[in-house]
């Protein structure tokens, strides 16, 4: 007599909400756990394309496998962030820096002025990395463009000159915080002037191969230290697969565009935690120099943290982390010191992953 292995509750759990939304194409979940020793990794959903079906074999336009890269959005932006915590440590540039110090004349000039009066010299790292530089956001007016057009193609520098030339700043630097990729396209110029090479080559350099993560890439920027023998999961905008529209890399650049299977990820935010990528006094600062994004979350240095609210947000999920539009997310619970890392690969799970993360927190606790 065969033994069914018991299924877990957050394996329940999730497999059940892929299954219910009929717009999922392919859902991907790690759960992980030093303390209690919980270590799960799911795929879920129907596959791809028209040769979907549960007999092929994984992640070969059948039924998705666990051991894909994953393309997870705005989740980059916690590499950019730490990539530039790095140099800081190295005494490359520093957080208080002005931008002007790394970037030229040209992009500079006219880059920030807000009810006549030009910001752009007093617009420092520091700013751009929490959000609070109040440059206008460059990626959704160009994501709309590209959608009518997948010829049209855009490189990170010409985006933040579009954004100048077509767009308003929304505040005086340091004022407010408004979320905005113009900001993470200049850190990521501002990587590449401090350190003479591409970003995606600063990123292995500085991440990938200290951390382990061999099957980690940009998308359509670079390759994995070894090529995975599990394809690439789609993501997707209503039907639309934006995986291979080429002029989605640049617009998107140090603002995301990292791709990793879900046990890469980990890796990094296991050595992020442990501080085996940055000290703890500087991950402490990339915490505490934070603004407030929205009601639920505090925002540091691409680091989003659940503020508790009475009744509607309680102390249960304090945690720290980062989302990303297509429904990703990772982040660390330090109560429970679990890690709950995934992706929806769908514009419409923007939102709505928070809340099944934390459903993910409830069903760790029982």
């Amino acid at each position: 007599m065969t033994n069914t292995p018991e299924i877990s509750p957050i394996e329940n759990l999730f497999r059940k909400q892929v299954q219910k939304d009929k717009r999922l194409k392919n859902a991907y979940l790690l759960v992980h756990s030093d303390r209690t020793g919980l270590h799960i990794n799911l795929a879920e959903g129907p596959g791809e394309g028209p040769l979907a079906d549960p007999g092929e074999s994984p992640g070969e336009g059948g039924k998705p496998d666990p051991r894909q890269p994953n393309y997870m959005a705005s989740v980059g932006k916690l590499f950019t962030s730490t990539v530039v915590g790095i140099l800081h440590e190295k005494g490359e540039l520093s957080f208080n820096d002005p931008i002007g110090k790394y970037l030229d004349a040209g992009l500079m000039k006219g880059l920030h002025v807000y009810k006549g009066k030009d910001y752009s010299s007093e617009i420092q790292i520091r700013h751009l990395l929490n959000q609070t530089s109040g440059l206008p956001d460059n990626f959704y007016p160009l994501f709309d463009k590209l959608l009518a057009d997948h010829s049209f193609d855009i490189g990170p520098r010409e985006a933040v000159e579009w954004a100048k030339n077509n767009l308003a700043p929304k505040s005086a630097p340091g004022s407010k915080t408004y979320y905005t990729d113009t900001n993470y396209h200049l850190l990521g110029l501002i990587v590449e002037n401090v350190c003479g090479e591409p970003f995606h080559a600063v990123l292995k350099k500085l991440i990938f191969d200290p951390v382990g993560m061999k099957h980690a890439y940009m998308l359509h920027y670079s390759s994995p230290r070894e090529t995975s023998p599990y394809p690439e999961a789609g993501f997707y905008k209503n039907q639309t697969r934006l995986n291979g529209i080429k002029g989605f890399a640049g617009l998107d650049f140090a603002g995301g565009g990292v791709v990793a299977p879900m046990e890469d990820l980990l890796l990094f935010m296991k050595a992020l935690v442990g501080n085996k990528l940055l000290s703890g006094e500087t991950l402490e600062k990339m915490k505490s120099d934070q603004g407030r994004l929205n009601p639920g979350y505090d925002y540091g240095y691409a680091i989003w943290q659940v503020r508790t609210i009475p009744l509607l947000i309680p102390a249960k999920y304090k945690s720290w982390g980062v989302l990303g539009a297509t429904g990703a997310y990772m982040f660390y619970h330090p109560e429970l010191d679990a890690y709950i890392i995934g992706n929806f690969n769908h514009i419409a799970w923007q939102r709505k992953c928070v809340r099944f993360m934390f459903r993910v927190m409830d069903k760790l606790r029982n």
